[in-house]
């Protein structure tokens, strides 16, 4: 497929972030407001409504305005329509508990907007009279509670109403603000920065490649950045190749614990250790929305920023999808899965008897803390109803609140990401408002919940070997054996105790884990079998659903992160093919892998949450 071709067919999933007038119109994207005050940047849902946008993640707390200078096209009277989603409405028709108003200059508009509807839609805010071109537009948080705001269009027509549809809303996009992309070159691109994506980069960097690596926000790490605060899992310097690892060594954090502080994830030394690799570009805050394929390999991958819009085509011979969801295979057309795989395809001891959609889930994690007298939180009753036997005695909520198994981890995902924060927010109200015997949460309030969703599985590209549960349990041994899974095959389902209350809607997980021994990892699970110069790193390589769980913890894509940038080397010295390294230069894979690309002799300071139930393992 031509790349104008595919563009075209993806433009509705265009990032379109700026402020340009038409002459009886302007078109206004909330996520480029220069003055975010307390309002973040929400870029997980883009494939599903169309952009980033604005959040007021205050959890019960109003946040600071959100403001910016624009310039109409001319002064007199003009209509205004927000484009937001009263996101409670999946679960009750009261007003949603979003609400936030626009004012512009010293007039406020609408004060009721993200409280109506049952999907994104554009709410009329109301009119202004503009005496003066250049005006402030501002956001005000009224509640709080997760208002969300993609774009405002301001007309001189109250009839000119935007459209609703998301391919709609993305040609009026276009219309509005249209863009031009410039065009950079490398030997590699890593799409995702992540654990697994930050080792591939440097590894390949260290190699003396010249290496993009492309991460959708603006912090590194992954699930393990203070966004998400989950730690780092699994055993480095395993055999047979021992110093695959050491990388996380020199950025990894030197404590453990999910849902911790802030400063725990070290954000920052991640960052430095990415920017002291002389051969590596960093592009944090750009999301590929889109790829151009021909004859099954990747010419480039289109990417925009998620604040400024400014587009890149990234053109390179080889890329890594170090994404999780598997994106840019997906959007190359890569073979996949998803869900779990039934008995009769891999012949697993384990799989349930047919293939079905489960997954495991996504976590909102959250903590409270403690304040020195009674604090208070709002009232908040959205339709998932609390009493004495189903809340949540806990002060803290981690791994364990689970949300979406029964749901389409990509498809859904905000719908996902909203019942995680709809039942951390009904909980504490709970807690906080109804409990009898309340007397523990009297004084504490919530410290941190994240916005950002740690997601454990979705897609799974599918490369010339799959891991099973066969190869795990048989301690199958293969030619190209290369980085070591140390986690035992650690699957979550819905917990019982919480589907007696909320059944069909659980939020809560447990774990079963199958023992193994530590296990080499087949390096043909580390590229597409038929996109011919995509790697991947991360929970989306190639393993089955049961495989997947011993290898998603995050060291262990660390050390496949780091086998992908070394492979990807060899690609550029021998001007290879991924799986021409398996067929034609797996020696020197094997003795790259035995060097590793990490500074050697570092003492390991990775020796918490190791994991590892090993029956019968000498090392």
């Amino acid at each position: 497929m031509n790349a104008m071709k595919l563009y075209m067919q993806l433009c509705l999933l265009m990032l379109i972030t700026a402020c340009t007038p038409s002459k009886n119109s302007l078109w206004v994207e909330a996520e480029s407001f220069a003055q975010k005050g307390g309002w973040n940047v929400d870029q997980q849902f883009i494939f599903e409504m169309g952009s980033p946008y604005l959040i007021a993640h205050g959890m019960g707390r109003a946040v600071a305005d959100a403001t910016t200078e624009v310039e109409f096209p001319a002064t007199g009277e003009y209509h205004a329509y927000v484009r937001c989603y009263n996101w409670t409405s999946p679960w009750s028709d009261k007003p949603g508990a979003g609400r936030f108003a626009l004012s512009v200059g010293d007039k406020t508009m609408s004060d009721n907007l993200g409280t109506t509807g049952k999907q994104w839609e554009w709410q009329y805010a109301g009119a202004v009279t503009i005496n003066e071109r250049k005006q402030q537009v501002t956001l005000h948080d009224i509640t709080g509670f997760d208002g969300r705001c993609d774009a405002i269009y301001f007309t001189r027509d109250k009839n000119d109403i935007p459209p609703t549809g998301k391919t709609e809303v993305a040609t009026m996009r276009r219309k509005m603000v249209p863009s031009e992309a410039k065009v950079v070159k490398a030997d590699f691109v890593v799409v995702g920065g992540g654990i697994a994506g930050m080792c591939a980069a440097a590894a390949s960097a260290r190699l003396g490649s010249k290496v993009v690596l492309i991460n959708d926000r603006r912090l590194w790490g992954g699930c393990n950045s203070s966004e998400t605060r989950v730690h780092l899992g699994g055993h480095i310097e395993m055999g047979p190749y021992q110093n695959l690892g050491n990388l996380i060594k020199e950025f990894g954090p030197k404590k453990g614990g999910n849902a911790q502080p802030e400063a725990v994830y070290e954000d920052e030394k991640k960052r430095a250790f990415l920017e002291a690799e002389e051969n590596l570009s960093l592009y944090p805050s750009y999301k590929v929305y889109a790829v151009d394929v021909t004859d099954n390999q990747i010419k480039a991958v289109y990417a925009k920023h998620i604040e400024t819009g400014e587009e890149i085509h990234f053109e390179a011979p080889i890329f890594s999808d170090c994404t999780g969801d598997g994106t840019v295979g997906y959007l190359a057309g890569a073979d996949y899965s998803m869900g779990r795989e039934g008995k009769n395809m891999y012949g697993e001891p384990s799989a349930p008897e047919q293939s079905d959609k489960l997954t495991m889930g996504s976590s909102v994690q959250w903590y409270s803390i403690e304040e020195p007298s009674p604090s208070h939180f709002p009232i908040f009753e959205y339709g998932l109803a609390f009493n004495e036997k189903s809340c949540e005695r806990v002060t803290m909520g981690e791994w364990t609140w689970e949300t979406g198994m029964n749901r389409h981890q990509c498809d859904e995902f905000e719908y996902i990401r909203d019942y995680g924060l709809m039942v951390v927010y009904s909980n504490w109200s709970y807690l906080k408002n109804r409990l009898k015997d309340n007397e523990a949460y009297r004084n504490r309030t919530l410290g941190w919940v994240a916005y950002i969703a740690g997601k454990r599985e979705s897609r799974r590209l599918l490369g010339d070997h799959v891991l099973t549960e066969n190869d795990l349990i048989n301690e199958v041994e293969y030619p190209d054996a290369s980085f070591t899974t140390t986690w035992s095959i650690d699957l979550h389902y819905p917990d019982p105790k919480n589907s007696e209350h909320f059944p069909g809607g659980e939020f809560k997980s447990i774990c079963v884990h199958g023992a193994v021994n530590p296990y080499a990892v087949p390096y043909r699970c580390l590229y597409s079998r038929n996109i011919n110069n995509l790697f991947m790193a991360g929970r989306d390589i190639s393993v089955s659903h049961i495989g997947l769980g011993t290898v998603r913890v995050m060291r262990t894509t660390g050390m496949m992160g780091e086998v992908v940038g070394l492979a990807s080397s060899i690609c550029r010295e021998q001007n290879a093919l991924p799986r021409e390294v398996y067929t034609s230069h797996l020696e020197r894979l094997k003795a790259l892998m035995k060097q590793g690309a990490g500074k050697q002799g570092l003492e390991n300071n990775q020796t918490y949450n190791t994991g590892g139930n090993w029956p019968n393992f000498k090392k």
